[in-house]
Protein backbone atom coordinates (compact mmCIF):
# COMPACT_ATOMS: atom_id res chain seq x y z
CA UNK A 1 0.00 0.00 0.00
CA UNK A 2 0.98 3.47 -0.15
CA UNK A 3 2.38 5.78 2.27
CA UNK A 4 4.76 8.58 2.74
CA UNK A 5 8.25 7.03 3.78
CA UNK A 6 9.42 11.28 4.84
CA UNK A 7 7.74 13.55 7.55
CA UNK A 8 8.31 15.94 4.66
CA UNK A 9 5.83 14.32 2.47
CA UNK A 10 3.60 13.71 5.38
CA UNK A 11 3.06 17.14 6.39
CA UNK A 12 2.36 17.81 1.90
CA UNK A 13 -0.34 15.18 2.91
CA UNK A 14 -1.61 17.14 5.63
CA UNK A 15 -1.68 20.48 4.10
CA UNK A 16 -3.75 18.64 0.86
CA UNK A 17 -5.96 17.63 4.14
CA UNK A 18 -6.56 20.78 5.51
CA UNK A 19 -7.39 22.45 1.62
CA UNK A 20 -9.56 19.64 0.64
CA UNK A 21 -11.38 19.97 4.51
CA UNK A 22 -11.77 23.50 4.15
CA UNK A 23 -12.93 23.25 0.26
CA UNK A 24 -15.83 21.02 0.54
CA UNK A 25 -18.24 22.90 1.86
CA UNK A 26 -18.11 25.20 -1.58
CA UNK A 27 -20.59 22.37 -2.74
CA UNK A 28 -22.91 22.56 -0.05
CA UNK A 29 -22.88 26.33 -1.33
CA UNK A 30 -23.90 25.50 -4.77
CA UNK A 31 -26.42 22.74 -4.28
CA UNK A 32 -28.04 24.06 -1.52
CA UNK A 33 -29.87 27.14 -3.03
CA UNK A 34 -31.92 24.53 -4.79
CA UNK A 35 -31.58 21.33 -2.45
CA UNK A 36 -32.09 21.55 1.15
CA UNK A 37 -28.91 20.21 3.53
CA UNK A 38 -30.56 17.05 4.58
CA UNK A 39 -30.93 15.76 1.25
CA UNK A 40 -27.60 16.91 -0.20
CA UNK A 41 -26.39 14.95 2.95
CA UNK A 42 -27.22 12.00 1.94
CA UNK A 43 -25.15 12.51 -1.43
CA UNK A 44 -22.35 13.88 0.61
CA UNK A 45 -22.21 10.77 2.87
CA UNK A 46 -22.53 8.74 -0.35
CA UNK A 47 -19.15 10.67 -1.62
CA UNK A 48 -17.17 9.46 1.58
CA UNK A 49 -18.23 6.31 0.58
CA UNK A 50 -17.34 6.04 -2.77
CA UNK A 51 -13.85 7.20 -2.43
CA UNK A 52 -12.57 5.09 0.44
CA UNK A 53 -13.71 2.38 -1.27
CA UNK A 54 -11.77 3.62 -4.68
CA UNK A 55 -8.62 4.48 -2.78
CA UNK A 56 -8.81 1.37 -0.66
CA UNK A 57 -8.65 -0.74 -3.97
CA UNK A 58 -5.86 1.25 -5.39
CA UNK A 59 -3.63 3.15 -3.32
CA UNK A 60 -4.16 0.43 -0.76
CA UNK A 61 -2.93 -2.43 -3.04
CA UNK A 62 -0.35 -0.33 -4.40
CA UNK A 63 3.65 -1.60 -3.31
CA UNK A 64 4.76 -4.67 -1.25
CA UNK A 65 4.85 -3.30 2.21
CA UNK A 66 2.10 -3.51 4.74
CA UNK A 67 -1.17 -6.01 3.77
CA UNK A 68 -3.47 -5.11 0.84
CA UNK A 69 -6.60 -3.95 1.34
CA UNK A 70 -9.12 -7.16 1.51
CA UNK A 71 -6.27 -8.88 3.77
CA UNK A 72 -6.78 -6.21 6.13
CA UNK A 73 -10.16 -5.91 6.37
CA UNK A 74 -10.51 -9.72 6.90
CA UNK A 75 -8.20 -9.48 9.69
CA UNK A 76 -9.16 -6.51 11.95
CA UNK A 77 -10.63 -7.50 15.50
CA UNK A 78 -13.99 -6.74 16.06
CA UNK A 79 -12.73 -4.00 18.73
CA UNK A 80 -10.49 -2.00 15.77
CA UNK A 81 -13.77 -2.55 13.83
CA UNK A 82 -16.17 -0.88 16.59
CA UNK A 83 -13.83 2.10 16.96
CA UNK A 84 -13.53 3.09 13.32
CA UNK A 85 -17.54 2.43 13.10
CA UNK A 86 -17.80 4.58 15.94
CA UNK A 87 -15.63 7.71 14.92
CA UNK A 88 -17.94 7.68 11.88
CA UNK A 89 -21.13 7.80 14.25
CA UNK A 90 -19.66 10.41 16.61
CA UNK A 91 -18.40 12.85 13.69
CA UNK A 92 -21.75 12.41 11.63
CA UNK A 93 -23.67 13.98 14.56
CA UNK A 94 -20.77 16.43 15.13
CA UNK A 95 -20.80 17.77 11.69
CA UNK A 96 -24.81 18.23 11.39
CA UNK A 97 -24.80 19.29 14.73
CA UNK A 98 -22.38 22.53 13.42
CA UNK A 99 -24.25 22.78 10.21
CA UNK A 100 -27.29 23.26 12.31
CA UNK A 101 -25.92 25.75 14.78
CA UNK A 102 -24.59 27.86 11.77
CA UNK A 103 -28.30 27.47 10.76
CA UNK A 104 -29.67 28.83 13.91
CA UNK A 105 -26.55 31.72 14.98
CA UNK A 106 -24.64 32.06 11.87
CA UNK A 107 -21.39 31.64 10.74
CA UNK A 108 -19.71 34.24 13.17
CA UNK A 109 -20.53 32.35 16.10
CA UNK A 110 -21.26 28.66 15.73
CA UNK A 111 -18.34 27.78 13.22
CA UNK A 112 -15.43 29.45 15.57
CA UNK A 113 -17.10 28.17 18.52
CA UNK A 114 -17.73 24.40 17.30
CA UNK A 115 -13.80 24.31 15.26
CA UNK A 116 -12.42 26.01 17.62
CA UNK A 117 -13.26 23.60 20.22
CA UNK A 118 -13.02 20.80 17.90
CA UNK A 119 -9.45 21.81 17.24
CA UNK A 120 -8.32 22.10 20.92
CA UNK A 121 -9.68 19.48 22.12
CA UNK A 122 -8.82 17.17 19.23
CA UNK A 123 -5.07 18.11 19.49
CA UNK A 124 -5.05 17.44 23.41
CA UNK A 125 -6.84 14.06 23.23
CA UNK A 126 -4.57 12.91 20.18
CA UNK A 127 -1.36 14.30 21.11
CA UNK A 128 -2.33 12.45 24.84
CA UNK A 129 -2.82 9.41 23.23
CA UNK A 130 0.19 9.62 20.62
CA UNK A 131 2.89 11.74 21.97
CA UNK A 132 4.81 12.74 19.04
CA UNK A 133 6.30 16.43 18.55
CA UNK A 134 7.26 19.28 20.97
CA UNK A 135 4.36 19.78 22.96
CA UNK A 136 5.55 23.90 23.21
CA UNK A 137 5.63 24.81 19.10
CA UNK A 138 2.44 22.17 18.81
CA UNK A 139 0.30 24.07 21.32
CA UNK A 140 1.74 27.54 20.34
CA UNK A 141 0.45 26.61 16.73
CA UNK A 142 -2.44 25.26 18.18
CA UNK A 143 -3.57 28.52 19.93
CA UNK A 144 -2.07 30.56 17.39
CA UNK A 145 -5.12 29.16 14.74
CA UNK A 146 -7.54 29.25 17.25
CA UNK A 147 -6.45 33.35 17.66
CA UNK A 148 -7.24 33.38 13.93
CA UNK A 149 -10.71 31.35 14.22
CA UNK A 150 -11.32 33.99 16.52
CA UNK A 151 -10.84 36.88 14.36
CA UNK A 152 -12.26 34.95 11.42
CA UNK A 153 -15.53 35.23 13.75
CA UNK A 154 -15.10 38.92 14.17
CA UNK A 155 -14.52 39.81 10.72
CA UNK A 156 -17.48 38.27 10.00
CA UNK A 157 -19.29 39.67 12.60
CA UNK A 158 -18.73 43.17 11.50
CA UNK A 159 -19.46 42.34 7.46
CA UNK A 160 -22.91 41.72 9.02
CA UNK A 161 -25.45 44.28 9.94
CA UNK A 162 -28.22 44.47 12.15
CA UNK A 163 -26.84 42.15 14.74
CA UNK A 164 -29.89 40.31 16.83
CA UNK A 165 -29.38 38.44 19.51
CA UNK A 166 -27.43 35.23 19.55
CA UNK A 167 -29.72 32.44 20.12
CA UNK A 168 -28.34 29.84 22.78
CA UNK A 169 -29.66 27.31 20.92
CA UNK A 170 -27.12 27.73 18.21
CA UNK A 171 -24.50 28.26 21.02
CA UNK A 172 -25.14 25.00 23.06
CA UNK A 173 -25.05 23.39 19.63
CA UNK A 174 -21.93 24.79 18.52
CA UNK A 175 -20.19 23.69 21.66
CA UNK A 176 -21.99 20.08 22.15
CA UNK A 177 -21.16 19.73 17.63
CA UNK A 178 -17.57 20.78 18.84
CA UNK A 179 -16.99 18.36 21.86
CA UNK A 180 -18.21 15.21 19.51
CA UNK A 181 -16.25 16.46 16.80
CA UNK A 182 -12.92 16.64 18.91
CA UNK A 183 -13.28 12.80 19.77
CA UNK A 184 -14.41 11.64 16.47
CA UNK A 185 -10.84 11.17 15.28
CA UNK A 186 -9.54 9.42 18.10
CA UNK A 187 -11.68 7.08 17.47
CA UNK A 188 -10.28 5.99 13.89
CA UNK A 189 -6.89 6.70 14.81
CA UNK A 190 -7.33 3.99 17.89
CA UNK A 191 -8.09 1.18 15.22
CA UNK A 192 -5.23 2.27 12.92
CA UNK A 193 -1.79 0.63 13.31
CA UNK A 194 0.96 1.94 14.60
CA UNK A 195 3.95 0.68 11.66
CA UNK A 196 1.98 0.84 8.17
CA UNK A 197 4.90 -1.65 6.64
CA UNK A 198 4.44 -3.85 9.28
CA UNK A 199 1.19 -3.53 10.89
CA UNK A 200 0.08 -5.21 13.91
CA UNK A 201 -2.63 -8.09 13.96
CA UNK A 202 -5.91 -6.81 14.68
CA UNK A 203 -5.54 -3.46 13.68
CA UNK A 204 -6.36 -1.48 10.38
CA UNK A 205 -3.82 0.22 8.27
CA UNK A 206 -5.23 3.94 6.78
CA UNK A 207 -7.08 2.45 4.43
CA UNK A 208 -9.34 0.01 5.76
CA UNK A 209 -9.58 2.06 8.99
CA UNK A 210 -11.30 5.34 6.61
CA UNK A 211 -13.60 2.85 5.12
CA UNK A 212 -15.27 1.37 8.27
CA UNK A 213 -15.49 5.04 9.41
CA UNK A 214 -17.38 6.03 6.44
CA UNK A 215 -19.57 2.79 6.54
CA UNK A 216 -20.00 4.28 9.79
CA UNK A 217 -21.12 7.92 8.46
CA UNK A 218 -23.52 6.31 5.93
CA UNK A 219 -25.29 3.80 8.65
CA UNK A 220 -25.86 6.61 11.19
CA UNK A 221 -27.33 9.13 8.99
CA UNK A 222 -30.25 6.85 8.58
CA UNK A 223 -30.55 8.16 12.14
CA UNK A 224 -28.97 11.46 12.82
CA UNK A 225 -29.83 12.71 8.97
CA UNK A 226 -33.49 11.32 9.27
CA UNK A 227 -34.41 13.33 12.87
CA UNK A 228 -32.71 16.50 11.02
CA UNK A 229 -35.13 15.85 8.02
CA UNK A 230 -37.94 15.68 9.64
CA UNK A 231 -37.46 17.66 13.22
CA UNK A 232 -35.21 20.82 11.40
CA UNK A 233 -33.78 23.16 13.84
CA UNK A 234 -34.90 25.82 11.22
CA UNK A 235 -36.42 25.31 8.16
CA UNK A 236 -38.82 23.24 6.91
CA UNK A 237 -38.84 19.47 7.33
CA UNK A 238 -38.36 16.86 4.05
CA UNK A 239 -38.58 13.41 3.24
CA UNK A 240 -37.32 10.51 1.19
CA UNK A 241 -39.82 11.01 -1.28
CA UNK A 242 -38.56 14.79 -1.44
CA UNK A 243 -34.97 13.46 -2.16
CA UNK A 244 -36.36 11.31 -4.83
CA UNK A 245 -38.46 13.90 -6.47
CA UNK A 246 -36.68 17.06 -6.31
CA UNK A 247 -33.42 15.36 -6.97
CA UNK A 248 -31.60 15.37 -10.57
CA UNK A 249 -28.18 14.20 -11.92
CA UNK A 250 -26.34 17.60 -10.80
CA UNK A 251 -27.58 17.84 -7.57
CA UNK A 252 -26.74 14.83 -6.96
CA UNK A 253 -23.18 14.84 -8.56
CA UNK A 254 -22.39 18.06 -6.62
CA UNK A 255 -23.42 16.34 -2.87
CA UNK A 256 -21.27 13.11 -3.97
CA UNK A 257 -18.13 15.13 -5.36
CA UNK A 258 -18.71 17.45 -1.35
CA UNK A 259 -18.25 13.90 -0.05
CA UNK A 260 -15.16 13.19 -2.53
CA UNK A 261 -13.39 15.68 -1.54
CA UNK A 262 -13.78 15.79 2.39
CA UNK A 263 -12.87 11.90 2.33
CA UNK A 264 -9.81 12.58 0.27
CA UNK A 265 -8.66 14.79 3.05
CA UNK A 266 -9.60 12.45 5.92
CA UNK A 267 -7.80 9.54 3.97
CA UNK A 268 -4.82 10.93 3.59
CA UNK A 269 -4.63 12.58 7.08
CA UNK A 270 -4.96 9.36 8.39
CA UNK A 271 -2.07 8.35 6.01
CA UNK A 272 -0.12 10.87 7.42
CA UNK A 273 -0.49 9.88 10.86
CA UNK A 274 2.76 7.36 11.22
CA UNK A 275 5.16 9.99 10.31
CA UNK A 276 3.59 13.28 11.50
CA UNK A 277 1.29 11.91 14.23
CA UNK A 278 -2.29 11.85 15.05
CA UNK A 279 -1.63 15.03 17.20
CA UNK A 280 -0.39 17.08 14.04
CA UNK A 281 -2.27 15.39 11.08
CA UNK A 282 -5.60 16.63 12.91
CA UNK A 283 -4.57 19.94 14.08
CA UNK A 284 -3.39 20.78 10.83
CA UNK A 285 -6.27 19.54 8.74
CA UNK A 286 -8.81 21.45 11.06
CA UNK A 287 -6.98 24.70 9.55
CA UNK A 288 -9.29 23.99 6.89
CA UNK A 289 -11.40 26.94 8.90
CA UNK A 290 -8.88 29.08 7.28
CA UNK A 291 -9.16 27.36 3.73
CA UNK A 292 -12.59 28.20 4.22
CA UNK A 293 -11.97 32.15 4.85
CA UNK A 294 -9.86 32.16 2.11
CA UNK A 295 -12.71 31.22 -0.54
CA UNK A 296 -15.03 33.86 1.30
CA UNK A 297 -12.37 36.55 0.96
CA UNK A 298 -11.11 36.30 -2.55
CA UNK A 299 -13.58 33.62 -4.75
CA UNK A 300 -16.80 34.50 -3.23
CA UNK A 301 -15.94 38.10 -2.76
CA UNK A 302 -17.98 37.72 0.74
CA UNK A 303 -16.01 40.93 2.28
CA UNK A 304 -16.03 43.34 -1.15
CA UNK A 305 -18.70 45.60 0.94
CA UNK A 306 -17.54 44.94 4.72
CA UNK A 307 -17.00 48.13 6.67
CA UNK A 308 -14.01 49.74 7.90
CA UNK A 309 -11.75 48.02 10.15
CA UNK A 310 -12.65 44.58 8.51
CA UNK A 311 -9.45 44.47 6.38
CA UNK A 312 -6.77 44.80 9.24
CA UNK A 313 -9.08 41.68 11.05
CA UNK A 314 -8.78 39.66 7.37
CA UNK A 315 -4.89 40.39 7.17
CA UNK A 316 -4.37 39.83 10.97
CA UNK A 317 -6.08 36.44 11.09
CA UNK A 318 -4.08 35.15 8.13
CA UNK A 319 -0.55 36.13 9.59
CA UNK A 320 -2.47 34.22 12.87
CA UNK A 321 -2.58 31.55 10.74
CA UNK A 322 0.44 30.78 8.81
CA UNK A 323 2.39 31.30 11.36
CA UNK A 324 0.52 29.21 13.51
CA UNK A 325 0.86 26.67 11.26
CA UNK A 326 4.49 26.95 10.61
CA UNK A 327 4.55 25.91 14.59
CA UNK A 328 2.72 23.24 14.17
CA UNK A 329 4.94 21.65 11.41
CA UNK A 330 8.02 22.17 12.68
CA UNK A 331 6.78 20.69 16.02
CA UNK A 332 7.85 17.30 14.38
CA UNK A 333 11.00 18.56 12.56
Amino acid sequence: MFFPESYSLAVVLCVITMLCWGSWANTQKLATKDWPFPLFYWDYALGIVILSLVFGLTLGNTGSQGRSFFEDLQQGSQASYISALTGGVVFNIANLLIVAAIDIAGMAVAFPVGIGIALVLGVVVNYLATPLGDPLYLFLGVGLVAVAIVLDALAYKKLSSGQQSTPVKGIVLSVLGGVLMGFFFRFVASAVAIDFANPEIGKFTPYSAVLVFSIGIFLSNFLWNTFFMLKPFKGEKVTYGDYLKQGNFKLHAIGILGGIIWCIGMSFSMIASEKAGFAISYGLGQGATMVAAAWGVFIWKEFEQAPKGTKPLINLMFLSFIVGLTLIIIARV
